[in-house]
């Protein structure tokens, strides 16, 4: 069984997802891809790790970096597995290229290139915004591409980090 729950943002309500002692998903309502990740048996219910996810969603857009990361669970092929992986390790105020992400997954495929096309679908589907970080992933031209959440969002989330 899955479990949701709502939070409203500075930026728009949020819908979060569990299992129950993870968190599955978090999308802002009315993004690409809204609860894509989320099982048609699902009931608003408040559990503790909400209570836990609230505190994380709190502290960043208080516009601190949260010290801690609630359990996450996701059901993904490797590869996204991989990117969404490598998404985590963005640090709070940085951003990574879309061909960095392409590099390191291909260093942990142990193959030599990735294409950074297919690592930029991998990360617009990602199904915890915010916690595993897609927002941070820029152009190679520094330029702001694609956010599931949207562009205007996507520059308020990075200003809220202070990314110069």
């Amino acid at each position: 069984m899955e479990y949701t729950h709502h939070y409203n943002s500075p930026l728009g309500n949020i819908l979060i997802a569990s299992d129950g002692s993870a968190i599955t998903g978090l999308w802002f309502e009315g993004q690409k891809y809204f609860a894509a990740a989320l099982g048609p048996e699902h009931e608003e219910r408040f559990l503790p790790i909400f209570t836990q996810t609230e505190r994380w969603l709190d502290l960043y857009f208080s516009g601190r970096a949260p010290d801690f990361t609630p359990p996450l669970r996701w059901k993904a092929t490797s590869f996204r597995g991989i990117v969404w992986e490598i998404l985590l390790t963005i640090p709070y105020g940085k951003t990574m290229t879309y061909g960095e992400i392409a590099a390191k997954t291909a260093a942990r495929k142990g193959i030599s290139t990735m294409s950074a096309q297919a690592v930029g679908g991998a990360v617009g589907h990602n199904p915890i915004a915010l916690i595993v970080p897609c927002h941070r992933v820029i152009g190679a031209d520094g330029s702001l591409t694609g956010y599931a959440g949207g562009l205007e969002r996507k520059r308020k989330l990075l200003e809220l980090e202070k990314v110069v």
